[in-house]
């Protein structure tokens, strides 16, 4: 393998990393840390030295030589430029003894894309706001942020996939009156911590409509603004549940050992939803961007990542280029 630097992150402080609707998560003025949004982190390694052991890519010939026939040249010359939100465990986040070194599964993500087009990795911390922005216009040649595929987005992005988009509900450990939350059924009278205005939110409320009209107990909604106080609500009794994405809620679990995650669903339910590498259209980056996932799909590289951040819900077997997307808000 072609000898690579550690990857540069340059962290954009005065920007504010706002959470993301998918993932309900609070604004926040720096990269946070697992221990932050997570409290103990036993069985994982959060320091830089996570960085160092990323799963590695060797360079895929075929995705390389896609890049100069379709005429992509990266901002950087010898370098892949990522953009990515760090606001996350296990996506991506300020390692615990370095805020200058983000780590998680996002980035490992983008380090196989990189190995795989023989770049090196430079990440570009930026608030979800900007990526958008900054990716079309040329600022960033790729975004690696839990970005998931929309009709919309396709309209000015091509989408590489590489997980599928999935919510999960997650309760205390030593619960035993709700082991299981499969269906609406499950949820009638239950009090859930849910993300105002997510994708969870819509999900929740369609549900609470269908148990209501059948004549089952209402879902008593709640919301926080601080996910600490959420998790302490969950340890105190005072809620049942939590519905986050199923990436936080299986880290959380795993790693503290305080909750369990007991149902998934893909988070466009009723539709399937899909994460994404998101590049500027027909810029000729992302037929490249798919040959890689796919490559490290088949040789295994890319169930490290998902074992390593226990994001085995997510995983898929073929990434796919601008498939479909969540339909077009109405209106």
């Amino acid at each position: 393998m072609t000898e690579r630097t550690r990857t540069r992150t340059r962290l954009l402080r005065t920007l504010p990393l706002l959470a993301t609707a998918a993932l309900a998560l609070t604004a926040c003025t720096n990269p946070v840390s697992a221990s932050e949004t997570q409290g103990d982190t036993a069985g994982f390694d959060l320091t830089t030295g996570n960085a160092e052991d990323r799963p590695r890519l060797e360079p895929v010939q075929e995705a390389i030589d896609a890049l100069e026939a379709n005429g992509f040249e990266p901002i950087d010359e010898g370098y892949l430029t990522v953009a990515v939100a760090p606001y996350a465990a296990p996506l991506a986040f300020a390692a615990e003894d370095d805020p200058n070194i983000i780590i998680g599964s996002e980035i490992d993500f983008a380090q196989l894309i990189a190995d795989g087009l023989d770049l090196e990795l430079k990440t570009e911390a930026v608030s979800w706001a900007d990526w958008p922005l900054g990716v079309q216009s040329g600022k960033y040649d790729l975004v690696a942020s839990n970005v998931t595929v929309t009709e919309e987005r396709k309209d000015l992005f091509d989408i590489a996939t590489y997980r599928e988009d999935v919510v999960g509900f997650a309760v205390k450990a030593d619960n035993t009156e709700v082991t299981s939350i499969e269906e609406p059924a499950d949820v009638a009278g239950l009090k859930i911590v849910v993300g105002s205005g997510t994708n969870q939110e819509k999900i929740l409320q369609a549900w609470d409509e269908q148990n209501q009209e059948a004549g089952l107990e209402p879902v008593e909604f709640v919301y926080y603004d601080d996910k600490a106080a959420a998790n302490l609500a969950l340890q105190s009794g005072r809620v049942d549940a939590l519905l986050e994405p199923n990436a936080t809620v299986a880290f959380a679990a795993a790693s503290t050992g305080e909750t369990q995650v007991v149902g998934t669903l893909n988070g466009g339910w009723p539709e399937t939803a899909n994460i994404g590498a998101a590049t500027a259209k027909d810029n000729g980056l992302i037929e490249s961007v798919q040959l890689v996932l796919q490559a490290a799909i088949d040789d295994g590289t890319y169930q490290e990542v998902i074992d390593r951040w226990s994001l085995d819900e997510e995983a898929v077997e073929e990434s796919l280029v601008n498939p479909p997307g969540l339909p077009r808000e109405e209106g």
